[in-house]
């Protein structure tokens, strides 16, 4: 089985591989960015199914490009941090996280 789920995950990194390449520049430190984006898009779903995190994903997606329309594109990448701040003080358990309390 932990073949098998290497095998799957080497998979699944290769195509998004594949098709991520001709849409940005290459260069040593292109994943960097992209594996940020994709733990603010997780973060703001909440994590608690898979459906969330796309849907925290898309919401990101539009929310950035809008602000990189209406403020200065200059500041893409930094919207995004914004947002995942502002989404982080308002609800800590993402946007369809369900609140848990601490047993002690």
């Amino acid at each position: 089985m932990v073949l098998l789920s290497f095998v799957i995950s080497s998979a699944m990194g290769s195509m998004a591989g594949i098709i991520i390449a001709p849409l940005t520049m290459t260069a040593y430190d292109v994943g960097v960015m992209l594996g940020l984006k994709g733990f603010c898009a997780a973060i703001i779903g909440g994590m608690s199914t898979g459906m969330s995190v796309v849907v925290g994903g898309l919401l990101l997606g539009v929310l950035e490009s809008l602000g990189a329309g209406m403020i200065s594109s200059g500041y893409k990448d930094a919207i995004a941090f914004i947002i995942l701040l502002l989404i982080l003080f308002i609800r800590p358990q993402g946007l369809f996280g369900k609140a848990e309390t601490e047993r002690v």
